[in-house]
């Protein structure tokens, strides 16, 4: 058995979920004087909504922990990373590679945890970016399912999963199926389907306890099931036992993961929920048959369930689907278990295995269960990979390697961050994402009558030009004025460049039209807060109670947000001028052609100044 060594295990599962083989194999490990970094499920598919309460529990794992990383037991570590859910998403790969192998590596540098093997359950792009960041002994493949026909995009992973194989020095596999897909691209694949905790069965059946109280309570015969209530369960079939046989009780044991609609309301069907695995032997104990009533798929076809072996340890007959890898498993096992083609096959097994139900039996199953244990696997496993590193593959990574890893490693870190670029570059100014951005700043009313107008000048304006910030603000209030919408006209600014601005607004309103005693000044303010508050002076003292503001498009939330604060007794319509000609994004040019860019970078700069002023007045207590 493998000693004193440091292994990185990348796993398809969180440490607390049912307990299976990642957690039993990496387990042993640890309590044979390994050091084991226990890395959770990073994902495989774009979580959806029955995934907040584990995405929760992640959150939560996480804050319970030093960053992330806590203590399992003696020798074992578990990291419970906060990632971005876009498993096939270039942009969310990158981030994450920053989100996961910087605290990996901070966490080995604290640890001392150097040239680890890699033992990875998962094939995903996160997980290749995990194994090419470290410098490693060995890269072990266990691959127990085929997972790119779980996700959401296949190619994606059966690519990643390809290079995975390719690289890998040594793949176990759960069947025979795997091992053919899986030995197209590298020799060294071997057999080795998921076992059974032996130790914890017999402690059970040597030692007794009494029924768990949920179960005892039900009547017999027990049809049981353990494991994950997941969309691979034929929920047609269950409902069809629990109707054709009432007399039945059809207790299934595992957390809620699919719709369960179809088996609802059922009298003689009970979910008693996740169990402790240390409490499982009481539970299968109770049961008169064990079922595997899995549908036959894409992803089953490759799949032998672990309760195979845990039923039989507890000496309990099996009744399954026609799975291929539990007819081969039937094939080498002198045909234990009652394979079934249709419904009502299934339902005559059942009968069929409770009538077997003897002494004799139940020595069978227990000895076949006891050729599975997890303890033969895991050393013949180990031995593999001892042997291996015996003969040459100890500490193989010289300064060369290293060397030319690292630059392999800046030529693809250079790659991404040029295809980063140009993504955000496209992005940004040749999609609507920065408009997109920009929306909530937007307040924009259909004019109604008013006391008076306010227009808030901009001082150089968006335009970052002085005199050039007013010229549309002002026409749009006068076109208001003649359209008789109000009888006066207050500017506001107090920003001077050869002239104070609102003179110059003043004159010009004049010059369009306007009479003089219709317009106040405003010469004081130097922001917006000002702008609101002074004005706010002067309506007050008009005895006025509801204006238009006239201003930029995407500086009315600013506006909205200190009128709400400091003069929340005056009625504000705000209509902002529009077509803003800083904010401008036609379609097409004056020749008819069509205009890709959607954003320029003053655009983009007049959005943020909107956005860092709304942060700023908020600290300021101004918002």
């Amino acid at each position: 058995m493998l000693k004193n060594e440091n292994i990185i295990c990348i796993s398809s599962i969180d440490w607390d979920f049912i307990w299976q083989g990642h957690q039993e194999i990496m387990a042993t490990f640890a309590k044979n004087g390994n050091r084991v970094l226990f890395i959770e499920n990073t994902g495989v598919r774009t979580p959806k909504l029955n995934d907040i309460k584990r995405l929760k529990k992640r959150i939560l794992d996480w804050r319970r922990s030093v960053k992330g990383f806590r203590q399992e037991m003696e020798n074992l570590y578990v990291y419970s990373p906060i990632i971005l859910p876009f498993p096939y998403s270039k942009l969310a790969r990158w981030v994450n590679r920053f989100l996961l192998i910087t605290p990996i590596r901070r966490w080995m540098k604290t640890m001392n945890f150097k040239n680890p093997i890699i033992w990875t359950f998962l094939p995903t792009g996160t997980a290749l970016d995990i194994i090419e960041a470290t410098d490693k002994k060995l890269l072990v493949y266990y691959c127990i399912a085929d997972f790119y026909k779980l996700a959401d995009n296949p190619k994606k992973v059966k690519k990643t999963e390809d290079e995975l194989i390719s690289e890998s020095d040594f793949i176990f596999v759960q069947g025979k199926m795997l091992e053919e897909r899986c030995r197209r691209r590298n020799s060294n694949v071997y057999i080795f389907p998921f076992g059974v905790k032996m130790e914890a069965f017999e402690n059970f059946i040597n030692f007794p306890k009494s029924a768990p109280e949920d179960i005892k309570r039900i009547k017999r015969p027990i049809i049981g099931y353990i494991g994950g209530i997941h969309r691979h369960i034929d929920f047609k079939l269950i409902k069809f036992l629990a109707q054709k046989n009432p007399g039945y009780s059809i207790v299934l044991i595992g957390p809620v993961q699919a719709d369960i609609y179809e088996i609802a309301g059922l009298s003689n069907i009970y979910l008693l929920g996740k169990k402790d695995f240390l409490s499982l032997p009481a539970y299968i104990k109770e049961f008169d048959v064990g079922i595997i009533p899995y549908e036959i798929n894409e992803y089953t076809i490759s799949v032998l369930p672990t309760k195979l072996n845990e039923y039989h340890a507890m000496g309990k007959f099996v009744v399954s689907t026609r799975l291929p890898e539990i007819i081969k498993f039937n094939a080498e096992n002198d045909n234990l278990v009652f394979v079934s083609s249709t419904y009502q096959e299934f339902s005559d097994n059942i009968s069929k295995a409770i009538r077997l139900n003897n002494d004799k039996s139940i020595k069978l199953l227990i000895d076949s269960a006891k050729k599975n244990s997890w303890t033969v696997r895991i050393e013949e496993m180990s031995n593999i990979l001892e042997e291996a590193l015996e003969k040459g593959f100890k500490n193989p990574v010289g300064w060369q390697a290293i060397f030319l890893n690292s630059y392999k490693l800046l030529r693809k870190k250079t790659v991404n961050l040029i295809a980063m670029a140009l993504s955000l570059y496209l992005l940004v100014f040749y999609t609507p994402f920065m408009w997109l951005i920009a929306s909530p700043l937007r307040i924009s009313q259909q004019p109604q009558k008013a006391d008076a107008i306010v227009v808030f000048a901009g001082g150089v304006g968006e335009l970052g030009k002085p005199g050039q910030g007013y010229e549309e603000r002002v026409q749009y209030a006068v076109d208001l004025f003649k359209n008789g919408y109000a009888n006066n006209i207050i500017f506001s600014s107090g920003y001077t460049y050869a002239f104070k601005e609102p003179l110059i607004m003043k004159a010009l309103a004049v010059s369009l039209g306007v009479k003089e005693n219709s317009i106040i000044l405003e010469e004081n303010s130097a922001n917006t807060y000002q702008n609101v508050k002074f004005t706010t002076g002067i309506i007050k003292a008009k005895t006025w109670h509801k204006i238009l503001l006239v201003s930029s498009p995407y500086h009315m939330r600013r506006a909205s947000l200190i009128f709400d604060k400091v003069a929340k007794e005056i009625t504000v319509v705000y209509t902002p001028i529009s077509n803003s000609l800083f904010y401008a994004h036609p379609d097409k040019d004056f020749r008819g052609r069509k205009i890709w860019k959607q954003i320029n970078f003053e655009q983009i700069k007049g959005i943020f100044h909107e956005y860092l002023g709304i942060a700023y007045y908020w600290w300021k207590g101004w918002i």
